[in-house]
């Protein structure tokens, strides 16, 4: 970035608890899962409406759009295709990076309720032979749930690592309609929307490097 960012932060609650968001006036740059716990609830018991917690003053409309799309997310997914996706400005955005390329590609193409690999998410981003790349770039995620980095699993089914927790990401994977333990591919929509991106997504952006 060219200029130090004027940060503002957002506290909501949901239910894997406290969720902090910050950004500046020109984009998102983080969403903080505090504790780390497994929610005591069900997914299915994920409907009561997210409470907007401190933040005094004016809230900054990407804080305000990641605020609603969160919301959309725990108690109505069905219209999360219809709400802008906040402006993203973290400091890993502003140059071109392999980590970039994976995160951008996560975000855009692998959907709610579906799965990749960390192979096939290295394919994506135009480097196939990078699935080690891949397991890091999902650990430096600055805005876990938004940029679904829980979505990635191992080519085995088996659920692999998360940041905030393998127990929270059964949980998101459960609430998007996959079963732990699940295994990957067959006829599910694990399969994913994303597979026809394959062929075409390598050439058309070129990949960095960390």
């Amino acid at each position: 970035m060219d200029e130090t960012c004027e940060m503002k932060y957002k506290v909501v609650d949901s239910p894997l608890g406290k969720l902090e968001i910050s950004g500046c006036e020109r984009g998102l740059h983080g969403i903080k899962l505090h504790g780390g716990k497994t929610p005591d609830t069900g997914p299915a018991e994920a409907a009561a409406p997210a409470e907007q917690l401190g933040g005094s003053g004016a809230v900054l409309e990407p804080l305000l759009q990641c605020v609603a799309w969160l919301d959309a997310y725990f108690r109505e997914p069905a219209v999360l295709e219809g709400l802008p996706v906040p402006a993203l400005h973290h400091p890993i955005f502003q140059k071109e990076s392999f980590t970039r390329q994976v995160l951008w590609k996560l975000l855009t193409l692998v959907k709610f309720g579906e799965t990749v690999s960390y192979q096939q998410l290295a394919a994506l981003a135009g480097n196939p032979r990078a699935a080690r790349a891949v397991g890091g770039a999902m650990r430096s995620n600055p805005i876990p749930i938004l940029i679904p980095c829980h979505r990635v699993v191992c080519s085995s089914g088996a659920m692999g690592n998360y940041s905030g927790g393998v127990g929270v990401k059964e949980w998101l994977l459960a609430h998007e309609g996959r079963p732990p333990g699940k295994a990957h591919g067959g006829g599910s929509r694990a399969t994913g929307s994303w597979r026809g991106a394959l062929g075409s997504t390598a050439s058309s952006q070129p990949a960095g490097r960390d």
